[in-house]
């Protein structure tokens, strides 16, 4: 059966394609409120970035064995209402005249929290409303929501910045994190139950999350590739505002349509994924995707306000593809790999590694952008990302075709 024709899935489908489209207006529109609102700085920039990630690397490990302690849908609609009510504070504040950029990074944490839970949630969700064998499909289809988002969301959300101003633009997540909400509260799933296993404690049951992952020889260098492109990438995220309107000086409908780019490589990834995975291999598939694709985001610093606008575009529609075929492939190899009561911490402790490394990298591009200026460090952001594929190279999966069979170690 198709997984168009499953009820809870298309639930979670549903509500995944208005969050996501919700978050890429936010992920426009709240740096453009720093910016242009409020004037921040380099360094400001890239506390507001750390901000909205460090959750991660403070409670990454701690809740994935909570996770696992819980059912799942009830921590995705309370962390959905959640982030909601924060997004929501944003143009309450900003129309009384009290907004500071204190507030935004204290919205950027406390949603950033929020995320934590959902997405270590979401990920050991989706296992316990498909089969084995729909995994795969489960997670491309999910992909092709988030790439079309990409295409979407920045577009709309640069258009409504300059419409109706960036406050008015976060509002509309606010909402969209609601409507998802009620989407996820109509899903009846029987295997959606808190595990049962006996509790040993909670630095024990992290110890058994950190072990599974990095005692695979698979698996953790996949998460020290992710970290290492995720540093560079929250560099670069911490910057690419700036850039475009400080240095390149394009409007914010502009600089939306551009980062709308990466969303269509990132269709265009979920699309090949399969037929790519099948002709290469499914390890192979993993890093030729990384191999092939990051050298381009070395076009983004030499972008000008003429027609170099395009090798913006140009080179996160390239990166994106293969991101895209990357994460598809690793997931479901992790999904189908961790037996379901570790699903959360397996999940969490990935997290952990390879998004705890975003609040640094974003206080390191801040830095460097308060320092060295923002095309130097732009630079230094862009030469890192295609060094995040050493470690798969020196991992067993250069030398296999296709992934092996899914075997605890």
């Amino acid at each position: 059966m198709t997984l168009f024709r499953h009820r809870a899935f298309m639930l979670l489908f549903g509500a995944d394609t208005i969050s996501q489209v919700g978050t890429q207006v936010s992920m426009v529109a709240l740096p453009l409120v720093a910016v242009v609102a409020l004037r921040a700085t380099p360094f400001e920039m890239g506390l507001l970035v750390a901000a909205e990630t460090a959750a991660f690397l403070l409670i990454g490990l701690p809740a994935g064995v909570w996770v696992d302690r819980m059912a799942r849908r009830r921590i995705l609609i309370t962390a959905d209402l959640a982030r909601a009510v924060l997004l929501l504070s944003v143009p309450v504040a900003w129309w009384l005249g009290v907004l500071s950029m204190p507030q935004l990074y204290a919205v950027g944490l406390g949603a950033g929290v929020a995320t934590v839970f959902f997405d270590v949630a979401y990920q050991s969700y989706l296992p316990s409303l498909v089969e084995r064998h729909q995994i795969l499909e489960g997670n491309a289809k999910l992909e092709i929501v988030r790439s079309g988002a990409q295409v979407a969301g920045p577009g709309v959300a640069g258009w409504l910045v300059q419409l109706v101003t960036a406050p008015v633009a976060i509002l509309v997540d606010a909402i969209s994190f609601a409507l998802s909400g009620a989407l996820l509260a109509g899903i009846r799933s029987d295997r959606d139950v808190p595990s049962v296993q006996e509790r040993r404690g909670l630095v024990k049951e992290i110890g058994e999350g950190l072990r599974f992952v990095l005692g695979h020889p698979i698996l953790r260098m996949i998460a020290a590739c992710t970290a290492s492109a995720n540093f560079a990438n929250s560099m670069n995220n911490a910057l690419a505002v700036l850039f475009l309107v400080n240095v390149v000086g394009v409007t914010p409908g502009v600089m939306g349509l551009l980062f709308a780019a990466a969303g269509v490589g990132g269709l265009v990834g979920a699309a090949l994924v399969g037929p790519f995975s099948r002709w290469v291999g499914s390890a192979r598939a993993i890093w030729l995707s990384n191999l092939l694709t990051t050298p381009f985001v070395l076009l983004v610093p030499l972008t000008e306000r003429d027609w170099r606008l395009g090798l913006y575009a140009f080179a996160w529609f390239v990166v994106s593809v293969g991101i895209v075929v990357y994460n598809v492939g690793q997931l479901s190899f992790r999904q189908a790999l961790t037996p379901d009561h570790l699903l959360g911490r397996m999940n969490a402790t990935m997290r952990f590694v390879v998004w705890g490394v975003l609040p640094l990298g974003a206080l390191a591009g801040g830095l460097l952008g308060q320092h060295l200026g923002i095309v130097p460090a732009m630079w230094i952001a862009c030469a890192l990302v295609p060094l995040s594929v050493i470690p798969l190279l020196l991992s067993p999966l250069r030398t296999m075709r296709d992934l092996p069979e899914p075997v605890s170690p």
